[in-house]
């Protein structure tokens, strides 16, 4: 697996910092590009969660830093609009010599607009989502509106942006008067994704409105209800990319998901170290999930825990075991609810005389419905504990460990 930090040099000669994040089979169907907000970075939770829910429909995403911000190289006064679409370009150029030309690009913010002027720029971009944009670029001057006179006077000022201190100059300013973002949308003629919370504080609601009346079809609208700017809550920044993940995929054609490069194995899973918590995604041959750990123990809770998967296993093989009975017996059985908990309980708690040790107990309680009588809920009582999954728990089992080679 190649390295996924990317180092990739702009028009400036400065090396912006990207990270490259991959399918768990660790081979992208296609590419996208993630721009971020205005003075955020590519480390913000949101750019990663989006991220990794594209990952999940077999895209490979590049997010970067726009000059200036988060680990590129640069000042951030260098980091004027057309400089970031400059970066844009200079990384789809990057990805397109060194993988594959990104046929999506994704734009929180003002990465919004960027995105929407580099697209009309690069013939290979398919298609554009975007996040909270704003309908002009001239839009982001409100957060130093108040300071325009004392620039006039001395040229170079320093700005409180999101409680951060940034030095602009008059040709930052200026820069944002340059480009009639609208006028850009009318000419786009490309699939257009807008994504917009109706009570966004920081870039209103309107904006999503203008350019989609802007916009020629194909043209679409996703309200994200009870989202902020920043999309804060996990949850929302991952459906964004769920729903782009979809969206897309009526665009340009995206090949049917190939078999998991698994050898002889059934499932991978796969943690990035580097950002993640506990993310985990975990790949079968046909099917995609994600585990994580609560919020509680550090992790996000962007998927079942690993003790949650076990019992899942369970609670499937256990229903599907009682189904395949009761239609052998042809009984009337219309539905079975299993409920499942994992926990560590001691010994002497489970009628056992052995001191000082616990033992994992899971509890498991089942709900028939269906005209059954007695006898008939008590044998398939019984049935549930013959399930093989159930019989594999109780067993004897031994998991052998081996190390592979790291370039898999």
């Amino acid at each position: 697996m190649k390295d996924p930090r990317l180092k990739i040099p702009n028009s400036r000669g400065h090396l912006l910092s990207a990270t490259l994040e991959l399918p768990s089979d660790q081979h992208p169907h296609s590419y996208a590009i993630f721009a971020h907000c205005f003075t955020c970075s590519s480390s913000l939770a949101a750019a990663r969660n989006i991220s990794r829910s594209l990952t999940a429909h077999g895209f490979g995403v590049v997010r970067f830093d726009f000059t200036g911000l988060g680990k590129s190289q640069g000042e951030f006064a260098d980091s004027h609009f057309s400089a970031n679409v400059d970066d844009l370009i200079a990384v789809h150029d990057y990805m397109s010599e060194h993988y594959n030309a990104p046929k999506l690009l994704i734009g929180h913010s003002l990465g919004g607009a960027a995105v929407i002027v580099a697209a009309s720029k690069i013939d290979a971009v398919k298609a554009v989502a975007t996040v909270g944009a704003p309908s002009s670029v001239a839009h982001t001057k409100q957060h130093f509106s108040h300071q325009l006179e004392e620039m006039q006077e001395k040229g170079d000022i320093e700005v409180n942006i999101g409680g951060r201190p940034f030095t602009i100059d008059r040709t930052f300013i200026q820069d944002f008067d340059k480009i009639d973002l609208l006028d850009v949308v009318r000419n786009l003629r490309k699939p257009l994704l807008i994504m917009h919370a109706p009570f966004d504080k920081t870039v209103g609601i309107d904006s999503a409105q203008e350019l989609y009346s802007a916009a020629h079809h194909p043209k679409s609208f996703i309200s994200l209800d009870g989202a902020d700017h920043l999309l804060s809550d996990g949850r929302d920044s991952m459906y964004v990319g769920s729903v782009i993940g979809s969206w897309v995929q009526r665009y340009f054609s995206v090949p049917a998901k190939k078999e998991t490069d698994t050898g002889d194995e059934q499932v991978v899973g796969r943690l990035d170290l580097r950002e993640g918590h506990f993310t985990t995604e975990i790949q079968t041959k046909h099917h995609h999930l994600t585990a994580d750990e609560p919020k509680d123990v550090g992790g996000d809770d962007f998927g079942p825990s690993p003790y949650e998967l076990l019992n899942a296993s369970l609670a499937a093989c256990t229903a599907m075991t009682i189904k395949l009975y009761a239609e052998r017996k042809k009984w009337p059985l219309d539905e079975v609810l299993v409920y499942l908990s994992h926990s560590k309980k001691h010994i002497i708690d489970i009628g056992e005389d052995k001191k000082g040790a616990y033992l994992d107990h899971i509890s498991k309680k089942l709900v028939f419905h269906g005209d059954l009588n007695a006898e008939q809920r008590l044998k398939l009582k019984e049935i549930a504990s013959k399930c093989p999954v159930h019989r594999t728990l109780l067993g004897e089992v031994r998991i052998e460990t081996e190390l592979l080679d790291a370039t898999i």
